[in-house]
């Protein structure tokens, strides 16, 4: 995966905040304030109450992983990661032995180019 460079889409208006961090190396969650839960994907509306009184908070860059799927042909290992401030987020696992990896273990988010000015969040072994 070193090697590959990530095809990335259009930047939403209400993601934009996200990208522009995450060009700093910072990685953003999005929080409600009425039912005080996380949620990832990032979006203004919260999932859980359907307020609109969201906003934007640091997340820690840490997790488990919940389940994984390696293809071989492809060197690619696909991933849902359980985020420390417990949403679950769809990712790649990159930067390691793809036979290493286990249900459970600890990783640590990384930042990989794209194709524009935007790095992608993704996940390697803590």
């Amino acid at each position: 995966m070193a090697d590959r460079v990530i095809n990335f889409g259009e930047v939403s208006p209400e993601s934009v905040e996200f990208w522009n961090a995450a060009k700093e190396g910072k990685f953003l969650v999005k929080k409600c304030k009425s039912c005080n839960k996380v949620h990832w994907y990032p979006r203004a509306i919260c999932p859980f109450c359907m307020s609109a009184d969201t906003e934007w908070v640091a997340g820690s860059g840490k997790g488990k992983i919940y389940s994984f799927s390696h293809m071989a042909r492809a060197n690619l290992t696909i991933a849902y990661v359980t985020l420390e401030e417990g949403p679950s987020m769809m990712t790649n696992i990159v930067d390691c032995d793809a036979n290493a990896l286990k249900i459970g273990q600890d990783v640590k988010l990384v930042f990989k180019p794209s194709d524009k000015e935007y790095p992608v969040p993704m996940f390697t072994p803590a």
